[in-house]
């Protein structure tokens, strides 16, 4: 097993190298990955979805089967945690991992906040470039810090680990040089920056589709940054339990009620399938929205709801246009249209072309400079 391990390891580093996921800034990730693989930090039970459930892996009775899924690829989170029937903790995938770590400008000496300890590889990443009593790391799940302590003394790792809410309440070593969280938050808690030095950086995952640089200005009250790439991550647990993710939220969301007399859309649906730059856009501008695709022989199909009260579905027609149907509150496939045509008005812009600013009174996204095109951003993660 040890053998099969060394060479999936291997197999992920040069799969890094030949697409390129290996920081060209931030060399000393690929050193600490290598030091401190992920197989180290993964509990014997990891889980995979089949179609229909997630089933468990264990790595005493089928030890390749685990192997496989911890080391997917770098763009393939592992599952360790299921609660509920829904994905609770995960090891992020490689990739990601690199990818955030990079955006934290991470240097030795500095001090550093992880939250959301998981597994703790993060977290003894971190540590590893920070140096020996230089991070501290908070997890709301007792037992998972438990473990996560074990998994970092057996590596040797000098990191310590507190047992808390890391979105209200911060532990002692502050104020932080950085500041890393693992799970997805809308708005940045106060705490975060009250948390950090004037200039120090906060990278986290806003919402389930990207991560944000923010650094902290002087004033050691708001804090700006860009969009760094995207991601899908865990929601924050302290807050209301997410909608689904899949087509059963939708159904929920809609219910039985009545739509709206529906409407011809005159788009082809393929790009909310395949454009991830849309996606984004949609996730911008659109606070709170879902969307769910499919195919069928007429084309893409698309369901959209906010996770409490608004629905739409744009059916397809099979001549490149479609039918909207919505109800609820918000008029919700109305938003998502007119979120797309400002996307194109714009240019189409990339997830990179946006930013976030955070005050004490408000936050928003922007579009290519923090006084330019702006979205409200609000306290609510309804979607999961």
């Amino acid at each position: 097993m040890t053998r099969d391990l060394a060479g999936r390891r291997e197999r992920l580093d040069t799969v890094m190298e030949q697409r390129g996921a290996w920081p060209t800034d931030s060399p000393w990730l690929r050193e600490a990955m290598a030091a401190l693989p992920r197989d180290a930090f993964a509990p014997d039970r990891l889980w995979r979805w089949d179609g229909h459930a997630y089933v468990p892996l264990d790595r005493a009775t089928d030890p390749a089967a685990w192997a496989d899924e911890l080391y997917a690829g770098p763009d393939a989170a592992a599952v360790t945690q299921v609660t509920g029937g829904l994905p609770s903790s995960s090891l992020s995938a490689p990739a990601v991992v690199a990818d955030m770590l990079d955006s934290l400008v991470l240097e030795p000496g500095h001090t550093v906040w992880d939250i959301g300890t998981g597994q703790g590889w993060s977290c003894a990443l971190a540590a590893w470039r920070a140096g020996p009593g230089r991070v501290v790391s908070t997890e709301i799940d007792e037992g998972l810090a438990v473990l996560a302590r074990r998994r970092l003394a057996t590596a040797g790792v000098g990191a310590e680990i507190s047992v808390g809410n890391g979105t209200g309440s911060v532990p002692p070593g502050g104020p932080f040089d950085r500041i890393h969280a693992t799970y997805a938050v809308e708005t940045v808690p106060d705490e975060w920056i009250n948390a950090a030095r004037p200039g120090g950086r906060i990278v986290y995952p806003w919402g389930r589709l990207g991560h944000v640089a923010l650094t902290v200005g002087a004033d050691g009250r708001s804090a700006s940054g860009w969009v760094q790439g995207l991601g899908q991550f865990m929601a924050d647990r302290s807050g209301p339990a997410p909608a689904s993710a899949g087509y059963d939220g939708y159904a929920k969301v809609r219910g039985t009620g009545d739509p709206d007399a529906g409407q011809v859309v005159e788009r082809d649906l393929a790009p909310l399938a395949d454009n991830w730059d849309l996606r984004f856009a949609v996730r911008v501008a659109v606070p709170g929205a879902l969307v769910v695709t499919g195919r069928d022989e007429e084309g893409v199909n698309a369901w959209i709801h906010d996770g409490t009260a608004s629905w739409a579905a744009l059916s397809a027609r099979g001549d490149g246009s479609a039918v909207l149907y919505q109800g609820g509150r918000r008029r919700i496939g109305d938003e998502l249209l007119t979120a797309w045509a400002q996307w194109e008005a714009h240019g189409r812009p990339a997830p990179y072309d946006y930013g976030i600013t955070v005050t004490p009174e408000r936050q928003w996204a922007w579009l290519r400079e923090p006084d330019g095109c702006r979205w409200p951003i609000t306290a609510v993660l309804p979607f999961g």
